[in-house]
């Protein structure tokens, strides 16, 4: 239902109530709604266990994005405890104004698109239930305050991929030391990685490996 432009709440409704093995929906973002969610919740025969919804915006500045409210993912939560929330965004850094500004149960979150220093620190302070997170670009602004935050708060992140960004290698270590074994896939590349006073890049794979509890290494750009 995510690429159908003729799908409606109304209709996604009807599905639901008519298929009792509905576990799973795939949404437009602009077909999210504070009723749907609360009419899912209700539905006492579906009980979601992968939710994915996509915010893409294609031309800057022509869609306005509405905000869900806080109590409406209460009532998912409740209705359907163990669901999983996977959110990929394809904005541009000025769209994220309705995003990440209250509690969010998001699982797994995308963000294809470069995203700012300030959406990732409210992304620790508003995630908790957050199992992996992906970052496409961030830009030239080391990102080790965000790591941390999102190290302290988001207590079930198991997965963490990091593109074109910028972290310090200290900052990067103390991030694996606070998550420990439980990060079961760890893909940065090695032009993420900024030394510093503490570490380089040649001996940080050994501190980091010690943390995992298994050999790792940063991924590398291929050279052809």
């Amino acid at each position: 239902m995510s690429s159908c432009p003729h799908v409606s709440p109304a209709g996604i409704l009807c599905v639901a109530d008519q298929c009792h093995g509905l576990c799973e929906l795939a949404l437009n973002y602009h077909l999210l709604t504070d009723e749907l969610l609360l009419a899912l919740s209700t539905e006492r025969h579906v009980h979601l266990e992968h939710l994915r919804i996509d915010v893409v915006s294609e031309n800057r500045g022509q869609v306005q994005f509405h905000t869900i409210k806080r109590s409406s993912w209460e009532a998912m939560v409740r209705h359907s405890p163990k669901f999983s929330l996977v959110m990929y965004f394809f904005l541009y850094e000025d769209e994220f104004g309705p995003f990440f500004c209250d509690e969010l149960p998001v699982t797994h979150l995308y963000f294809g698109r470069s995203v700012s220093k300030e959406v990732l620190g409210r992304v620790g302070m508003t995630c908790p239930r957050l199992v992996e997170l992906v970052v496409c670009a961030n830009g030239l602004r080391p990102l080790d305050e965000e790591l941390i935050r999102i190290a302290e708060r988001c207590q079930h992140l198991s997965a963490i991929g990091l593109g074109e960004c910028e972290v310090s290698c200290s900052a990067f270590v103390e991030f694996v030391k606070m998550c420990g074994r439980r990060l079961s896939q760890l893909s940065i590349m090695e032009e993420v990685l900024v030394p510093d006073h503490k570490y380089g890049l040649d001996d940080i794979h050994w501190e980091v490996s010690k943390h995992l509890g298994r050999v790792w290494f940063p991924d590398m750009m291929p050279t052809w």
